[in-house]
């Protein structure tokens, strides 16, 4: 399997909408056993018992030095309780819980679920027959507009057959006041993202809104070395979009390029943007890459910014071996945060945030896919790292974590990401 560890989910040549899968239980489980610890561990003190997803069943143990002086703060943490809000999914990729506390919930192969606050779930009705799902790429990010309660529009970003080949789309819907059918209403938003249509690989495909209302999409470089420091291309990028016509947002750091798809552009020289979280009150966005055996990295966005992977080798091979963040290249910004080797396969991300979390409180909560659970990392008001542990709860408990994301309720959501038909969405609140 090559570097990039986010494992490929078996092809679908028809994606499926409509009607749920017969015999999927549908049904909320009481809390996980096995105990609920209240203590935080570091992380150079935590190891994965998972099998990881290296050749030959290797078990990857990720593991990153904290920085010296580094505060402690395991007494502050409360114990979690985690709860099964929906099983039987497969390849959950991204959630998001509307106002009236409506979960919905993707799956990488197809369908959009919603779970109404009574703990009733239904496949809503999407048209969904021309999703490209391969390998990394599929029905991935899901995000609901800020005036969702006043315009009923969400944001999917996902893979499309069209005109005989395949590309990477924003498409806008719109959802009925009884949670029954999704409707496109800009298809797409935006187009013409680049997909690797031999292996899906490297599709990013993360959508998150930016505190002044601009639409933020990660992208993947496809596995092709030019891509991250090609301006000219949408892959390998972090785009800045106006939501409302799929066009530059105001104010994009390269507004006045003469190319169209360079004005799209907010930060480029990325590998594969799997998360995208901003941070509660501050402005600032950071974004989550799956590295190579490397480096996974968090970053700080900043607007203009080379986040340094320049992976295009000698006749344009895919040279993994250069470092993520390149710092001799022109305009290259720092990651906040690497993993070193071994990695340990980051992906969706947020942050979490209100009283009831206690030590909690504004901690960057990141998936872990490969060195299974949920990174914690606490930062200074400048966006450096302070601190980084495991939340003991989901160590090593529930498998690959996809995405965590905070609700409208408070409680933190989170996908898992083991295939096969078994994952779950859970809801993890302080006890």
């Amino acid at each position: 399997m090559p570097p990039g560890k986010d494992p490929p989910a078996p092809r679908h040549p028809q994606a499926r909408g409509g009607t749920r899968q017969q015999g999927r239980s549908r049904f909320a489980a009481g809390p996980c056993t096995g105990g609920v610890l209240a203590v935080a561990l570091l992380l150079t003190g935590c190891s994965g018992s998972g099998p990881g997803d290296l050749p030959g069943g290797q078990e990857d143990k990720g593991a990153t030095d904290v920085p010296d002086g580094a505060a402690t703060t395991a007494a502050a943490l409360p114990a979690l309780r985690v709860e099964t809000v929906l099983d039987g999914l497969d390849h959950p990729w991204d959630v998001a819980q509307a106002p009236d506390g409506t979960l919905v919930v993707d799956e990488r192969g197809g369908g959009l679920t919603a779970v109404l606050p009574d703990g009733t779930a239904r496949e809503l009705d999407a048209d969904l027959g021309d999703l490209f799902a391969d390998g990394e790429t599929g029905l991935m990010g899901l995000t609901l507009d800020p005036a969702f309660a006043d315009n009923r529009r969400l944001y999917t970003c996902q893979g499309v057959e069209e005109d005989g080949g395949a590309e990477i789309q924003v498409i806008a819907w719109t959802v009925d006041d009884d949670w029954t059918r999704a409707t496109r209403v800009a298809d797409p938003l935006v187009g013409d993202i680049p997909v690797n249509e031999r292996s899906g690989r490297h599709g990013g495909c993360r959508v998150r809104f930016a505190p002044d209302g601009a639409l933020l999409v990660g992208t993947g470089d496809n596995a092709v070395g030019s891509n991250p420091q090609d301006r000219g291309t949408l892959a390998g990028k972090v785009l800045r979009v106006d939501a409302a016509t799929g066009g530059p947002a105001p104010g994009n750091p390269f507004a006045d390029d003469p190319d169209p798809v360079t004005r799209l552009l907010l930060s480029y020289g990325h590998r594969n943007v799997q998360g995208i979280a901003v941070r509660p009150g501050s402005g600032q966005v950071f974004t989550v890459e799956q590295g190579t055996d490397r480096d996974d990295e968090v970053d700080l966005s900043v607007p203009g910014g080379n986040y340094g992977y320049d992976p295009d080798g000698d006749g344009g091979a895919y040279d993994e071996s250069v470092p993520m963040t390149d710092l001799g290249l022109p305009g290259a910004v720092p990651a906040v945060w690497s993993s070193g080797d071994p990695t340990i396969a980051t992906s969706g991300a947020d942050f979490v945030s209100g009283p009831g979390w206690g030590g909690y409180d504004g901690v960057l909560l990141v998936g872990v896919l490969k060195d299974t659970g949920l990174l914690a990392l606490r930062l200074d008001d400048a966006g450096q790292l302070v601190e980084q542990f495991r939340v003991p709860e989901l160590e090593d408990t529930h498998g690959r974590i996809r995405t965590p994301r905070l609700g409208t309720d408070g409680a933190l959501y989170v996908t898992t990401d083991n295939g096969g038909g078994d994952d779950v969405l859970l809801r993890v609140t302080p006890v």
